[in-house]
């Protein structure tokens, strides 16, 4: 299957479609790790202020349906890849296979914010080791989302790029081996790994959160190269 968008070194290539229908085109092998934060089946979205009903949040504010989260996700497709980081794991435990390990992410580090979403996120990983926490300020007063990209929302589910680049790093994934994102978003992972100056596959479903992850990216690639 041919990428959708590639860059012309080929060390970001992009597919719009279902993971799905992706995921067994490529070859195991050729991915260094999976590093992605699916849709949980938990049905909302994030205003900013509090809770919305089921529906997206883009970036100009307006509420579309998230797609897959309104289903059990199903971890089965990604784990014939040999390295497995999946973000949102709590809420499918029972169905990963025995083992692996265990990350959080801290997002409050000893501050009182009082809302109704959760402290902290995890992860599963497939692979035997310590578990560990990430301590990253998302909520409350001195956030680090406004140095890192102004408070902007691009998701709903949106992660921190400090956040991912340190997924990538506890993946193990070897120097110059390709990161698999199959549930893209807006291309946070992307982000982190251009940033790193790691390889990229990532795969989104919504044209919407396709377009806006292209654009990231395109930008993202046009200020390192203002500062070669």
């Amino acid at each position: 299957m041919t990428p959708t968008w590639s860059t012309e070194d080929g060390r970001v290539q992009l597919y719009l479609g279902d993971c799905l229908d992706v995921l067994p085109t490529l070859e195991a092998g050729s991915v260094g790790a999976v590093v992605t934060d699916p849709p949980y089946g938990i049905g909302y979205v994030h205003s900013g202020k509090g809770a919305m009903p089921p529906g997206r949040l883009t970036c100009d504010r307006k509420s579309v349906a998230v797609i897959g989260d309104d289903t059990h996700f199903d971890p089965s497709p990604l784990l014939r890849f040999g390295n497995v980081l999946t973000w949102g794991a709590n809420h499918y435990a029972s169905r990963l296979p025995a083992g692996g390990r265990w990350l959080a992410w801290d997002k409050v580090c000893d501050m009182k914010v009082e809302d109704s979403f959760g402290d902290v996120d995890f992860a599963w990983h497939n692979k035997k080791g310590a578990c560990r926490i990430v301590h990253y300020r998302w909520k409350g007063i001195a956030c680090e989302k406004q140095g890192e990209h102004n408070g902007r929302r691009w998701h709903p589910m949106q992660k921190p790029v400090g956040v991912m680049r340190w997924s990538i790093e506890q993946s193990g994934a070897i120097d110059g081996a390709t990161i698999l994102d199959p549930f893209m978003g807006s291309g946070t992972t992307a982000i982190a790994c251009i940033r790193m100056g790691r390889r990229f596959l990532g795969i989104e479903i919504d044209p919407t959160y396709f377009a806006i992850a292209r654009k990231r990216i395109e930008a993202e690639l046009e200020q390192g190269r203002l500062f070669v």
